[in-house]
C-alpha cells in the first residue's frame, strides 16, 4: 500500500488540479505512483450517510466509501464504484418510492451526491446505499412543506466542532429532540494540527494529522476524522442539514483571497480551492454547488412553506480584509469605511431582494459571524470583534436599513462562530436604544470548541452590561433548538455540562421568544 508521503507526491499536482474543478487526469496520476487496486472486504460506509437542502419535492442524499477513513484515499483504490440507492416511506424499505444508481468516483474521494426528485412535501423518508454487496446505515430525512402550507417547524442550529476539544455530546440531544432540519453555520473542521491523541479524546490518530492542513488529501482526511464521530453520524442520519462554511474549513480568519497566515496569493488560491473541494465532497450539497476551483456558491434560498424563508449567507468568500488582526479593537476609519463589505455587493443585493419579496411569516438568515454590536469595554468607548459584522459597520447598516425600509416581517438572524450563546435585538443605530428594533439575532454556542466552558466570563458580563440590546449570554457548549409557528419563535439554548469527557448531560439554560409581528426578543 502507498505511504502518505507518496500520496502527497501524487497530489502535489492534484492540489493545482483542484483549481480546474474536475481534476482531469487524476486516475493516471494515481497509477503513476503505484496505488494498488484494493481487494479487502472492510466496511465501506464508515462515515455514515447524510441528507441536505430539502425542497418540497427533493432532497440531497450523501455518502462516502471509505474502508480506511484515515488512510490515503480513504483506503480506496483508483477505480469508480457503482452505488445503488433507495428512498422509501418506511425504514424497512417495503415501500420504496425512488431508486437509482450513482457512481463513487476516485476524483471526488468516492463521495456520492444524489439529488432525489419527485418526493412529496413535508414527509419523512428513509434512504440507504448499496455497494459491493454492502448496505449503508439507514438515514432519515424530511422534505420541506408545500409553498402554501404553514406548519410549525423545528430547527437545530449548531457550529464549531473542534475534534480535539471535546465530544459531540450535544448531537445526542439534537437527535432525541427530533428536529425537522439542522442548520450548521461553520467550522465543521479545524485546519490546525490535531495531535497524536486527538486532544481530550485520548484516541490515537496518524502522526500526519499533527500538522496544519494544506493539500487536498489533508483536507479530505480531516473531514473523514470528524465524520468518524458516532454522535455526528447519528445527527446527520436523523434529519436533513443545511450547511455553510466559515473560516476554519480553509484557514483561520481568512478573508476573500487574503491569507491571514501570510501565504502568498497564488499559494492561498490553491489552498482555498483544496478546502472548498473537500468541503463540497463531504457535505450534502447539490451538484451545482460543487467547487469551481477557488470558488463555491454557498449563498442560497430555501423555503419552508409560508412558515419561513431561509437565506443562507457566505461571509468569507467575498469580504474585504479585517481591520487590524480581526480581534477585539476600537472602531476606526477602516471598520467604518462605507465601501467595505462582508458579503460582497452581489450577495448583499441578492439578500435584500430575497427578503423584500418574501411571503413567509418568518424571515431567517443563517450565517456565520455576529451581526449585533458587541462592545466589551466598560464605559463610553467601544471595543468590538472585528472579524464579525462589527468590523464591517457599513455592510451591517445597509442590511439592517434595508430590512427596515422593506418592512421585512419577523427578521431573525442565526449565527455561529463566537463559542458562546448570545441573544440580541437588532437596531439600525445601536448607539441609540430608543430606535426601533428591526429583528433578532440568536448566536449558538459551539458543539465542542473551547472545551467545557463556564456559565459566564468577563467578556459575557461586559456584553450584558455594555449592550442594552443583548438579552442573554452563556459560554458553555451546546446548540440552539428553535420552534417556529404562527404565533411565535421559541429559541432554547441547550447546553451540555461537559464535553471533555463522555456522558455529559444536556439541559435548557434559557428560553427566549419572539412574538409574531413584534420585533425583539425576551426571556420566556
Amino acid at each position: 500500500m502507498s505511504t502518505r508521503r507518496s500520496f502527497l507526491t501524487a497530489t502535489g499536482a492534484a492540489a493545482a488540479l483542484a483549481l480546474t474543478g474536475n481534476l482531469p487526469g487524476l486516475d493516471a496520476g494515481l497509477d503513476a505512483v503505484g496505488i494498488p487496486h484494493r481487494t479487502d472486504n472492510r466496511p465501506l460506509f464508515t462515515l455514515g450517510v447524510a441528507s441536505g437542502d430539502p425542497m418540497p419535492d427533493a432532497v440531497v442524499i450523501w455518502t462516502r466509501l471509505a474502508p480506511g477513513p484515515l488512510e490515503p484515499f480513504g483506503g480506496m483504490d483508483d477505480r469508480m464504484v457503482t452505488v445503488d440507492w433507495e428512498v422509501a416511506d418506511d425504514d424497512a424499505f417495503r415501500r420504496v418510492v425512488r431508486r437509482g444508481t450513482a457512481h463513487a468516483r476516485p476524483e471526488y474521494a468516492h463521495t456520492v451526491h444524489v439529488d432525489v426528485r419527485g418526493l412529496r412535501p413535508w414527509r419523512h423518508y428513509f434512504y440507504r446505499f448499496r455497494a459491493k454487496g454492502q448496505i449503508s446505515p439507514v438515514g432519515r430525512t424530511r422534505t420541506a412543506p408545500a409553498p402554501t402550507d404553514q406548519p410549525a417547524v423545528t430547527m437545530a442550529v449548531a457550529s464549531c466542532q473542534a475534534f480535539y476539544d471535546g465530544y459531540y455530546t450535544a448531537y445526542q440531544d439534537v437527535v432525541q429532540r427530533d428536529h425537522d432540519v439542522v442548520l450548521f453555520l461553520g467550522d465543521y473542521i479545524y485546519e490546525v494540527g490535531v495531535g497524536p491523541t486527538a486532544g481530550v479524546r485520548n484516541q490515537a490518530v496518524p502522526v500526519d494529522f499533527a500538522g496544519e492542513i494544506f493539500t487536498l488529501d489533508e483536507y479530505r482526511a480531516r473531514y473523514a476524522l470528524h465524520r468518524t464521530d458516532p454522535d455526528l453520524q447519528a445527527a446527520h442520519a436523523a434529519a436533513p442539514w443545511v450547511v455553510t462554511l466559515d473560516d476554519h474549513e480553509v484557514e483561520g480568519n481568512w478573508a476573500g483571497y487574503i491569507s491571514e497566515d501570510g501565504l502568498p496569493h497564488d499559494e492561498f488560491v490553491v489552498r482555498r480551492a483544496n478546502g472548498f473541494r473537500a468541503y463540497w465532497e463531504h457535505m450534502p450539497l447539490r451538484l451545482d454547488q460543487s467547487a469551481d476551483g477557488p470558488s463555491i456558491r454557498l449563498h442560497r434560498h430555501l423555503r419552508y412553506g409560508r412558515t419561513a424563508d431561509l437565506s443562507v449567507l457566505d461571509t468569507r468568500q467575498f469580504r474585504d480584509d479585517q481591520t487590524g488582526t480581526g480581534g477585539w479593537l476600537p472602531p476606526d476609519e477602516v471598520s467604518q469605511d462605507p465601501a467595505r463589505t462582508i458579503t460582497g455587493a452581489e450577495q448583499e443585493r441578492w439578500l435584500l431582494e430575497t427578503l423584500g419579496r418574501s411571503p413567509s411569516r418568518w424571515n431567517v438568515v443563517a450565517q456565520q459571524v455576529a451581526m449585533a454590536q458587541l462592545d466589551r469595554k466598560p464605559g463610553p468607548d467601544l471595543e468590538l470583534p472585528m472579524d464579525t459584522w462589527n468590523g464591517y459597520a457599513a455592510s451591517r447598516d445597509r442590511v439592517l436599513s434595508g430590512v427596515r425600509d422593506r418592512g421585512v416581517r419577523n427578521f431573525v438572524v442565526l449565527t455561529g462562530d463566537l463559542h458562546r450563546s448570545v441573544a440580541s435585538d437588532l437596531r439600525v443605530d445601536f448607539a441609540d436604544p430608543s430606535t426601533p428594533v428591526v429583528g433578532t439575532e440568536f448566536v449558538t454556542t459551539s458543539i465542542s470548541s473551547g472545551k467545557d466552558g463556564v456559565d459566564a466570563d468577563a467578556t459575557g458580563n461586559a456584553l450584558l452590561a455594555e449592550n442594552p440590546h443583548v438579552k442573554f449570554q452563556n459560554v458553555q457548549r451546546g446548540y440552539l433548538s428553535c420552534r417556529l409557528d404562527r404565533t411565535q419563535w421559541t429559541s432554547e439554548f441547550r447546553i451540555v455540562d461537559r464535553v471533555t469527557t463522555p456522558g455529559g448531560t444536556a439541559s435548557t439554560r434559557a428560553t427566549l421568544v419572539v412574538e409574531d409581528g413584534r420585533p425583539g426578543t425576551h426571556l420566556a
